[in-house]
């Protein structure tokens, strides 16, 4: 069986970031979650500088990305993560509270692979991450990304 690759959760919110996490616990997704809370915080992690210096250099199997982030939005973070060509294939899903049209367009224009917008409801919310997870990080099969 292969190894699980993480998921990077780069998500301010703090309840947010718990019930993501117990959601995709409880539906038996078991990849390891990095939590990142800004995205000045993401190209470092992903490149294995600053303080991820010391990080075992894995690219994860999926990014789930909030657009409404402190320092550097989500929306910039998925420019630059497209602009890089380690990067440009990597799964990256926005998952956020805006369903607004400019937002969605914004993510598709700069390469996101789906736009989520988080169920208000917590039933809807704890399906929703399942199907994300299982899918993602279990299911897809992105192509290899090589240093």
């Amino acid at each position: 069986m292969p190894e699980l690759k993480n998921i990077l959760l780069v998500e301010d919110d703090p309840f947010d970031v718990e019930l993501i996490i117990t959601s995709l616990a409880e539906n038996g997704i078991t990849n390891q979650v990095d939590v990142l809370k800004d995205g000045d915080e993401v190209l470092d992690y992903l490149h294995c500088r600053g303080e991820f210096v010391d990080r075992v250099d894995c690219v994860p199997a999926i990014v789930l990305l909030d657009l409404k982030l402190p320092k550097v939005g989500g929306l910039e973070v998925l420019k630059q993560i497209r602009a890089d060509k380690m990067f440009k294939r990597l799964p990256v899903v926005i998952l956020t509270s805006s369903g607004e049209e400019q937002d969605i367009i914004a993510g598709y224009e700069r390469g996101t692979n789906a736009y989520v917008v988080k169920p208000v409801n917590y039933l809807e919310f704890v399906a929703a991450i399942k199907e994300l997870g299982s899918f993602w990080a279990i299911l897809n099969e992105p192509p290899r990304i090589r240093r």
